[in-house]
């Protein structure tokens, strides 16, 4: 069913789309299981892919993945996939626990310390960076689901901005 969705979508592994913006919206019929093929599909074609995983936690994404040949732990260690587990994120924030990296967490908005999404676009931006040993043949940013920061208490206009810095940021690496 996969290989039907790329000849419709017109997308190969061997030739990653880039500086497209793809969102994804399901109403009636659950369409998380295109969020596991575009996972998928992008670390199979050599794509640096940030994930901001705000449904489910990493066992969940990796057990799946598994199932479609990809090894979220492998792209992980190789630093193809930087990983953003959002559930635990929240509950470390919720509890009080402290960030093991010194920086704030990606997430801070919901501690009601900040407003805006920076910190998160941040995450994404340093992410995404290019280095100088990097051989990756694109960049890719999945959220899953963009609606949960609404319901974590982010502004729509907010949101909107994020979407719109992540693309740029995204795009401009594309030059």
């Amino acid at each position: 069913m996969l290989e039907e969705l790329n000849e419709l979508l017109d997308a190969a592994p061997q030739r990653p789309d880039t500086g497209k913006f793809t969102l994804l919206r399901d109403s009636r019929t659950d369409g998380s299981f295109l969020v596991h093929h575009f996972l998928s599909f992008y670390l199979r074609a050599g794509c640096k892919v940030c994930f901001l995983a705000l449904v489910q936690s990493f066992s969940h994404y990796n057990i799946v993945a598994q199932k479609l040949g990809v090894s979220l732990t492998a792209a992980k260690e190789r630093g193809q996939l930087v990983f953003l587990e959002g559930l635990k994120s929240c509950l470390d924030l919720v509890f009080g626990e402290e960030e093991q990296s010194g920086q704030p967490s990606p997430l801070q908005f919901i501690s009601g310390s900040v407003s805006n999404l920076k910190d998160l676009f941040d995450f994404v931006r340093m992410s995404l960076a290019p280095t100088d040993s990097d051989s990756w043949k694109g960049r890719v940013l999945l959220v899953d689901d963009l609606s949960v920061l609404l319901s974590l208490g982010a502004a729509p206009v907010d949101v909107l901005d994020f979407i719109h810095y992540c693309r740029m940021v995204v795009c401009s690496q594309l030059k």
